[in-house]
């Protein structure tokens, strides 16, 4: 069956033919008309010189693709759709962005921005394209480069400086920030249209925060009230902030050049111009904080899926030998796994404790998933919208978080300037419009450039300031755990504390119709979430057969706006001055981050988040009961905020000799809630090249970003573990012709560097292409081969729910389904490495609870895997890439191509497959304050 791909896109059924026709006919002759006014003043170009608080030395890079304007009128919709014209600067970024897949090596510092733009603060006067001043204000100015159009907004007051800053926001994103405003209430369906990506998109984030809009101002009241004066600075940085959106949409609302899907989702009348385009609040920027969150910042959970893969386990080999046998997959500290912090040092967190107490494991086959959506009618009622939920519910449910992100930062020691040199950002998916955007802002107590999440661009959340450098990757390190709640007198009360205790009911009711943007056909449908002390309920089941319902509690549930304090300090120059101001800075966000810091002298890390102090012998990988002794140490329902373990827990470090992170272990004892933390991981391509690059030394910008892109391209499983799997199967001769044809294609693929790129630049064909179709067919049927036997259906159907076998690029994976770009996060590439060497009898540190290819035996392993090996080599590209709702079945190149998820009414081209960061800095300082 041809594969569908999960569209988190509210335009992909917008099509010029047939429906938009008529439409045209009325509304064309009005909106062209409007969309050539122009909503920037163009005023002469305002000289810019160098800027003097500038000391990257014109050496700091980035780029963030397709493109800086997100925003278009109804005309520049129609446009597109109809002959794919672009509006300026929505898509300028992109081709330089994919180009780098094939002129890397070819790279020279000279060559960077011709793939980056330069991110010097400022703009040259010969560079700028258009200067305004927001609202007539004379305490702003907002201008914008020629390249890309990114706004470079100066401010000499602080007022003038936010209020400029939500201004060019809202100039560049306001759709895609009313979006998300609505995404984070769960009312997307309402306001865009009852796509089944869109029911899928707001029931994900409704599960993890179903809050009320009393909650999202109480964290507003809270986070300000605990910080003191950086609390009302950000209190008034953030309304000043609201004022310029608000600003732009009244400006833009007059001017009628406000975003077209306002009208083509019937928000706005085209002809009349009736309709609103609600202003925002400060409760809004709480509700987009709340997405960024849980999509990026919270890892954890999955506990019910660990128990029931714990049962399973100790179902097939008895309690002893099956705890061993989970323990041996689950990794939790794997000794081969790679790390960001590799000097040895320690931070247990998570661990596994002697004595596990409070454990409240559920009873075989008593586990229920609790409904979400009540009271569906219309389209929400047909099959694909039920399967839509399922499949939102499970990437909700899981520890396997979409972190993505890389960073590769070296110490000044072993560059050839002696300056140290970072290549990070990112990897957030790929959106039109983006879901980042680009800012210079420069005022009191403010001086960064680099990129912010839309809606919460008040500051720069990742990106550079007069003479540092910082960026973030996904941690993933639990801060979610899941409580056992005794039920008493029905299903909606429970014990708390010896109390029968009602559980609060919390309801969002959406109904939507056919619109011009989405022609679903009218539904409804009510989510319900019931709410404990100790969080929303996720499942039921019965636990030594007394009826419990399961909860989950974060500790940044309730805290989503908290982080505004640490990015407030890094925007910060007289706060920021050195690697432990950096540091201290991170500590006071509360997202699951490891964040990578460069200045001229220095580098840094620190992992973030709020790690909660558990009570002493709680496993943190399963659920324990909701009593007081099992509770966070000092855990206060009423706010949600516990103890948490200490800065220098967390795992840090100044000046290491260099740094990468992928997603990847932390450092040695430190659990994330991820599976997968084993000998083979995304982390060791990166490991493997600036391990290296280091070892030579004189390491250059060149060379660092030509080490991130050469792992952007490579397959994992080809690159790590097909040696060995090819060492097995050369054990003996290959006399089969369909098997060694194929182990010869897999070799030579393997000789040429295991990398999935294309023969030559937009020749849209991989080189070795069919060695890539055969291990892409070959490497699911090998593991279920290889394990399946030795585990059983059960346990092996148990552990592919905790962890999945594969992440290839042209998989449905994530909650961006296939064409997503990033790869190869999670799968078993470490079992079967393990697994393989032991049957080789090859040494391994923390190996599986026993051999099973082959049962142990090489030579039953051998054939296991030459008979799957023939099996893979006979299925045609079509059988392999069946095809989806952007590519043909068998076509390779776009089946791993990078698609911009339309998330309005522009669209954009396919790009080769990358595995890189969305936005990406390349930064070298030469000098310091």
């Amino acid at each position: 069956m041809p594969r569908r791909t999960p569209r988190n896109v509210l335009f992909d059924k917008l099509r010029t033919p047939r429906r938009l026709t008529g439409f045209l006919k009325t509304a064309s002759v009005c909106v062209l008309i409007a969309g050539v006014l122009s909503p920037l003043t163009q005023a002469a170009a305002a000289k810019s010189a160098t800027a003097s608080n500038d000391y990257c030395g014109g050496q700091c890079s980035d780029i963030l693709p397709p493109g800086e304007n997100g925003n278009a009128t109804l005309a520049q919709i129609l446009l597109n759709q109809a002959f794919g014209t672009q509006p300026s600067h929505a898509e300028d970024q992109l081709g330089p962005y994919a180009n780098l897949a094939t002129g890397y090596s070819g790279l020279t510092d000279a060559k960077i921005n011709t793939f980056f733009n330069d991110a010097s603060f400022g703009v040259p006067s010969d560079q700028v394209a258009s200067t305004e001043k927001p609202a007539g204000r004379s305490d702003v100015t907002i201008v914008r480069d020629k390249k890309a159009g990114v706004p470079h907004i100066t401010g000499t007051t602080r007022y003038g400086t936010e209020f400029g800053a939500g201004y060019a926001a809202a100039e560049d994103r306001l759709w895609l920030m009313d979006v998300f405003r609505h995404v984070g209430r769960g009312q997307l369906t309402t306001f865009a249209g009852g796509a089944a990506a869109n029911q899928g998109l707001e029931q994900q984030f409704y599960r993890n925060a179903p809050y009320t809009e009393a909650d999202l101002q109480a964290q507003i009241d809270n986070a300000i009230a605990k910080n003191g004066a950086r609390g009302q600075q950000a209190l008034a940085d953030a309304n000043a902030y609201l004022d310029g959106i608000n600003s732009y949409i009244d400006a833009s609302d007059s001017g009628r050049y406000f975003p077209g899907e306002y009208v083509l989702t019937g928000h706005k009348d085209s002809i009349t111009n009736a309709g609103t385009i609600d202003h925002f609040k400060i409760a809004d920027l709480v509700a987009l904080g709340s997405v960024i969150g849980s999509l990026f910042g919270s890892g954890g959970g999955g506990e019910v899926n660990n128990a029931l893969s714990l049962i399973a386990a100790q179902s097939k080999y008895g309690v002893e030998q099956g705890t061993k046998a989970w323990e041996s997959f689950r990794e939790r500290n794997d000794a081969e796994a790679v790390l960001t912090v590799h000097n040895g040092e320690s931070f247990p967190y998570a661990s596994k404790p002697d004595d596990p107490q409070g454990e409240a494991l559920p009873d075989p086959g008593s586990v229920t998933q609790e409904p979400l959506v009540y009271d569906r009618t219309g389209s929400a009622a047909t099959a694909s919208a039920k399967s839509t939920s399922a499949t939102a519910a499970k990437t909700t449910l899981s520890s396997a978080k979409r972190g993505m992100s890389n960073a590769l930062v070296v110490s000044g020691k072993y560059t050839a300037s002696g300056h140290p040199i970072a290549v990070f950002g990112p990897q957030t998916g790929y959106f039109a419009p983006q879901l980042l955007m680009l800012q210079e802002i420069q005022g009191p107590g403010i001086s960064a450039r680099g990129a912010s999440f839309a809606g919460l661009s008040m500051y720069v959340e990742l990106g550079r300031g007069q003479d540092y450098s910082w960026s973030a990757t996904t941690s993933g390190q639990d801060i979610i755990d899941t409580y056992a709640v005794e039920l008493c007198q029905d299903d909606y009360h429970y014990l708390y504390h010896g109390t029968c205790t009602a559980m609060d009911k919390v309801e969002q009711k959406n109904a939507w119709k056919p619109t011009t943007a989405d022609g679903t056909a009218a539904g409804s449908y009510t989510m319900r979430v019931w709410r404990t002390k100790y969080g929303p309920v996720e499942y039921r089941a019965t636990v030594g057969g007394k009826k419990v319902a399961y909860t989950t509690l974060r500790s940044s549930y309730l805290h989503e706006a908290d982080s505004i304090i640490g990015f407030q300090m890094l925007n910060d120059p007289d706060y920021v001055k050195g690697p432990k101001d950096f540091q201290s800075a991170a500590q006071h966000i509360n997202y699951t981050f490891n964040w990578f810091y460069a200045d001229s002298q220095h580098t840094a890390y620190y992992n973030s988040g709020d790690n909660p102090v558990r009570a002493s012998g709680v496993d943190a990988e399963f659920p324990v009961w909701g009593q007081q002794a099992y509770e966070w140490r000092n855990w206060d329902p009423a706010t949600n905020t516990a103890d948490y373990t200490p800065a220098a827990a967390h795992p840090n470090s100044v000046d290491q000799d260099y740094y990468i992170s992928w997603n990847n272990k932390q450092a040695k004892d430190y659990t994330t809630a991820s599976w997968g933390d084993g000998s083979v991981h995304r982390g060791n391509l990166l490991e493997d090249r600036v391990k290296k690059l280091v070892a030579a030394g004189g390491v250059t910008r060149t060379k660092l970003v030509q080490a991130m892109a050469n792992a952007a391209l490579a397959d994992l499983r080809a690159e790590d573990v097909l040696p060995k799997l090819l060492k097995v199967v050369n054990s003996s001769p290959v006399t089969d012709s369909t098997a060694a044809d194929a182990v010869s294609k897999l070799q030579a693929w393997v000789t040429a560097g295991a990398k999935r790129t294309e023969t030559s630049a937009g020749s849209k064909t991989y080189a070795n292409a069919d060695a890539i179709r055969i291990l892409d067919a070959w490497w699911p049927l090998l593991v279920k081969a290889e394990f399946e036997p030795g585990l059983g259906s059960d346990l092996y159907g148990a552990f592919t729910a905790n962890l999945p076998v594969d992440e290839a690029p042209s998989a449905g994976h994530g909650p961006t389904g296939s064409h997503a770009g990033s790869s190869f996060q999670y799968g078993w590439w470490s079992y079967v490495d393990k697994d393989i060497r032991a049957v080789l009898g090859e040494s391994v540190q923390g190996g599986l609870a026993q051999k099973y290819c082959g049962g142990g035996s090489l030579s039953a392993c051998r054939d296991t895997l030459i008979s799957t090996l023939k099996q893979a080599a006979g299925l045609t590209a079509a059988q392999v890439y069946p095809g989806d709702d952007q590519c043909s079945a068998g076509d390779q190149w776009c089946a791993d191509s990078i698609v911009q998820r339309t998330l309005g009414g522009i669209k954009h081209g396919k790009i080769s497959w990358q595995n890189r960061p969305t936005f990406q800095q390349v930064v070298e300082y030469t000098s310091h304050r």
